[in-house]
């Protein structure tokens, strides 16, 4: 026969394994422990075992490993009153477990929302054009002032990333027709640049040709031969007298 266990015996057994289960706590590598007892601060501790008195020490858990914040999309308007729609994320860690836990009430929420007033803050400062072309700027103009903001709770800021920048459908129809007006204004000022570069090289070889009046008669007959290969049209030349005479004084030559 089992040998009977008194009920007195069973009752503390019964308290000992409930007080162990309020006094025991078990850490793991990443999470500290903010200890509270009497309602003061009285230590961190972690990772690993901790033992409290039950009744009058509270621990609250911290992650100590990054954490990505999602800012919900904001709407802004830039410095040259165009309104965009902006989202971003946020990495942050919390590097003092005692500032975070004392310091603010909800540490998560609280960097939310000062990264959500923060993104519409800095990029109100901007145009449009900046917003598109130096994102990298943006960011870590958001990224030191949060992290200098958050500091006080123990929280690092360590990277602020701006995901998109949407615009109205009416906005992009007008950054497209700026684009094309751009591409035609180049296209006119390489063509014109072209036609002045021609008009230079034109003149200088009419120059060189004037010094000559055999250069401007062998010109004269090459343009001839050119037109004698369209047999497509007749042309129909006048014949210069000094011509005649430039031909008879070659054949003298020869």
């Amino acid at each position: 026969m089992l040998p009977v266990i008194p009920m007195t015996i069973l009752y503390v057994v019964v308290i000992l394994i409930i007080i162990m289960a309020f006094a025991i706590r078990i850490l793991r590598e990443y999470q500290r422990g903010v200890i509270f007892t009497l309602g003061r601060f009285t230590g961190v501790k972690g990772p690993g075992l901790i033992i409290l008195i039950p009744g009058i020490q509270k621990m609250v858990r911290v992650d100590l490993r990054t954490i990505v914040l999602d800012v919900p999309t904001q709407d802004v308007i830039s410095h040259d009153n165009v309104s965009v729609h902006v989202n971003a994320v946020v990495y942050f860690r919390v590097v003092d477990p005692e500032k975070a836990i004392i310091q603010v009430e909800d540490f998560y929420d609280a960097t939310s929302q000062l990264a959500q007033t923060t993104l519409r803050s800095v990029l109100g400062r901007h145009e449009l054009d900046e917003m598109l072309s130096e994102r990298k700027q943006l960011n870590f103009d958001i990224q030191e002032i949060l992290d200098k903001q958050t500091d006080a709770w123990g929280i690092k800021i360590a990277n602020v990333e701006i995901k998109h920048i949407d615009l109205d459908d009416s906005m992009v129809r007008a950054i497209a027709k700026q684009a094309e007006a751009e591409r035609e204004r180049r296209a006119k000022v390489i063509n014109s640049k072209g036609e002045l570069e021609a008009s230079k090289n034109l003149l200088e070889a009419a120059n060189i040709l004037s010094q000559n009046p055999q250069g401007i008669q062998l010109r004269y007959l090459q343009t001839l031969s050119d037109i004698s290969n369209d047999r497509t049209n007749t042309v129909v030349f006048p014949f210069p007298t000094n011509l005649k005479h430039f031909m008879q004084n070659m054949s003298k030559e020869e």
